[in-house]
């Protein structure tokens, strides 16, 4: 939340601010009226929305104003123009961020999902990424819970090894001389590493269109520094993405999570919608009491959001500032999210705290709303309705959301299931709940009970903050296992030095030892704390026992 700094507050405003071009970069696919859909929730909708004008006429907004008698400060269906339409749209035709290039086990395969397709990620032999659907042709058994062996991924069910372009290598158990089936090759993905991230094209009818791979500018610029986190979230992405776009919701519920965030600041927001295309919308927000709109996001099909600002100093120098979510569907009701926040100009204070510091900050945000957003997706769920007859957006606070879920309904026909402003399809088939989760790092797996079994740190649980990103990140992974090697050591220095100031006799041996034992119950305090900062969750003050 540190590096939200230049979004939520004006110390690093100046007098000139600069935005970037808004050019579309493709031509808008031919579009049909939504009213040739026949929606199959229409009658529930209808009965729905009635008891909800009924509740209407004596909700109050604060001040004392009646909804039914000022309008003013509510979204209407005439304030997004032009969302009416469907366009043609197809999911597996684009690019989705599976993971970060520096987080790829190169020991061990790594399984994944996107939607409800599972697929497993590897580097050959030869240093090449490669990506197969997450199955053994033999008998179905996960190759993500298979091992490398001299470059080749083996499925250790019985053994099968296949490489680079899918096709099978070695089967143990055929007779000498025999030849390997053909129908024995595995379903391959075409993915891309592209300015730090692994992309996955999903369709294989479709070519993979290298212009689809997002490309962030300010990524690019010399000297521009990110800091890099993943996090697997118990909540469908574009609930997620919805939570990512809302500004208005920092003051209070990150309410001192850091030095930006005061609920104090908690004020009516100004949105400038400047661009709506098919694949998404862009446009500038600010607070209302700033009288500017210095923040300018952009949303982007499938699943990328990004929030930037350039200010411009004192010596003319314009410094760049990004924060990026890219939020992939990893199932119903999951997601997993790659966030990077960088910029050029670096704050000092960053200098003197290590990485998994702001990672485990990161983690306390999401923990922070993660009850609100869980609910959220199951209430959803639950009452099988379009957001319209559940929302209440206003304009000063909820206009990306509205927007958002407005473009689901130009594209949402052409995703396995989405949550549309005026339209909904549920899911045809119920999630698949995996009590043994697969694709967790092969010697992570084996050192650490990850999959459960000893305590709670490790458990397959997705509120758990080890699971949601120890796991995926080597940073935190690499902290927690010295810190926990540093606290053994200095457990059994305090245990010798405490039994050796009971032996000797000479005072001044005496109180050196106890001293040094002193010393000793302080490192293990002080590696404790960084072990729980990384694995247990944020509990709200008036929620804790």
């Amino acid at each position: 939340m540190s590096l939200l700094l230049p979004f939520t507050t004006d110390t690093f405003l100046s007098k000139t601010l600069h935005f970037p071009p808004l050019n579309p970069k493709r031509t808008p696919p031919r579009t049909r009226s939504i009213l040739s859909i026949l929606d199959p929730h229409h009658k529930k909708q209808s009965q729905f929305k009635n008891q909800l004008a009924k509740t209407h006429a004596t909700a109050e907004i604060s001040g004392g104003l009646s909804v039914e008698d000022d309008q003013s400060v509510l979204l209407g269906e005439e304030q997004v123009r032009g969302l009416r339409d469907l366009v043609d749209y197809d999911w597996t035709e684009e690019w989705y961020p599976l993971y970060l290039t520096q987080n790829i086990p190169v020991d061990a395969p790594l399984g994944l999902t996107v939607f409800d397709k599972q697929v497993v990620l590897y580097i050959d032999g030869s240093g090449e990424l490669r990506c197969y659907e997450d199955r053994c042709p033999h008998r179905l058994a996960k190759l993500s819970e298979g091992q490398i062996i001299d470059g080749r991924l083996e499925c250790l069910y019985h053994g099968w090894q296949f490489e680079g372009t899918g096709k099978c290598v070695k089967i143990p158990q055929l007779p000498a001389k025999a030849k390997i089936p053909q129908s024995a090759c595995v379903k391959t993905y075409e993915v891309r590493d592209s300015q730090g991230v692994v992309w996955v094209w999903m369709s294989h009818k479709t070519p993979p269109n290298p212009n689809k791979i997002p490309w962030f500018e300010n990524f690019a610029r010399p000297g521009f520094q990110d800091i890099s986190t993943t996090h697997e979230l118990p909540y469908d992405h574009s609930i997620l993405l919805e939570n990512l776009m809302d500004p208005a919701h920092v003051p209070i519920s990150h309410d001192r999570t850091d030095w930006t965030a005061k609920r104090e600041d908690a004020q009516a927001l100004l949105f400038d919608v400047t661009e709506r295309t098919d694949r998404g919308f862009a446009g500038r927000w600010g607070r209302e009491n700033d009288k500017s709109t210095p923040n300018f996001l952009r949303f982007e099909a499938p699943c990328v959001l990004q929030n930037n600002r350039e200010i411009v100093d004192e010596n003319g120098v314009t410094n760049y500032f990004s924060g990026l979510f890219l939020c992939r569907p990893s199932g119903q009701g999951k997601s997993m999210l790659i966030v990077r926040f960088g910029n050029t100009k670096q704050t000092p204070l960053t200098k003197f705290f290590p990485k998994w510091y702001f990672h485990q900050n990161a983690g306390k945000v999401f923990e922070q709303d993660m009850g609100f957003l869980s609910s959220q997706n199951e209430i959803l769920m639950k009452e099988k309705v379009p957001t319209k007859e559940l929302y209440i957006n206003i304009k000063s606070s909820d206009t990306w959301v509205a927007e958002y879920r407005k473009w689901m309904d130009k594209v949402g026909h052409g995703m396995p299931y989405h949550f549309g402003h005026s339209t909904i399809s549920l899911p045809e088939e119920q999630a698949v709940v995996e009590h043994a989760p697969a694709g967790l790092v092969a010697s992570l797996s084996a050192t650490l009970p990850a999959k459960g079994g000893l305590g709670d740190m490790y458990a397959p649980n997705l509120a758990n903050r080890y699971f949601r990103h120890v796991v995926h990140c080597k940073e935190c992974r690499s902290a927690v296992k010295a810190f926990e090697s540093w606290r053994k050591t200095l457990s059994l220095v305090a245990l010798v030095s405490t039994g050796l100031a009971i032996l000797v006799s000479g005072k001044q041996w005496k109180a050196l030892l106890l001293v040094s034992t002193s010393l000793c119950l302080a490192g293990i305090y002080v590696c404790s704390t960084a072990i729980a900062m990384n694995t247990t969750n944020f509990i709200r003050t008036h929620r804790r026992l």
